[in-house]
């Protein structure tokens, strides 16, 4: 039996915070699916160069009641970042809260707008410990 990864599926409830967000990460639109009739759109976003690992936002044009207000359940999205330090302090001077800081110089955790978790890992070997994220706290859940 062959099995081939196609994409992993987020819902979420504003669609123009959810695109900013995902782009602040480096992640790009490589197609988008408009209904007219389903009343949806399906935007699918990647890393360049990595269109066959996608991640789709799925947003419903007349809302979404019925999303949970915590997607813990889900469990995470995953990217490796070249300079674990530097995408964080990207993410920060944009004001996205890392809730799990590069303490180790090899794993982050943040939020998307739909409290979504998203892990980065240092690709390569672990950054030798740095200041401020050396001594920063957790903040919320990761």
């Amino acid at each position: 039996m062959a099995l081939t990864y196609l994409h992993t599926m987020v819902r979420v409830k504003d669609l123009e915070k959810s695109m900013a967000f995902y782009k602040l990460l480096g992640l790009v639109e490589t197609r988008r699916m408009d209904s007219e009739e389903g009343r949806f759109s399906l935007i699918f976003l990647a890393p360049p160069g990595q269109e066959d690992c996608p991640v789709e936002l799925t947003y419903n044009w007349d809302g979404d009641d019925g999303l949970p207000s915590d997607s813990r359940h889900f469990g995470h999205l995953a990217y490796g970042v070249d300079n674990i330090y530097e995408t964080c302090q990207h993410l920060m001077d944009n004001g996205v809260t890392i809730n799990r800081p590069p303490r180790d110089g090899r794993m982050a955790f943040v939020r998307s707008p739909d409290n979504i978790s998203i892990e980065l890992l240092q690709i390569g070997d672990s950054l030798p410990a740095a200041e401020p994220w050396s001594s920063m706290e957790n903040t919320g859940h990761w």
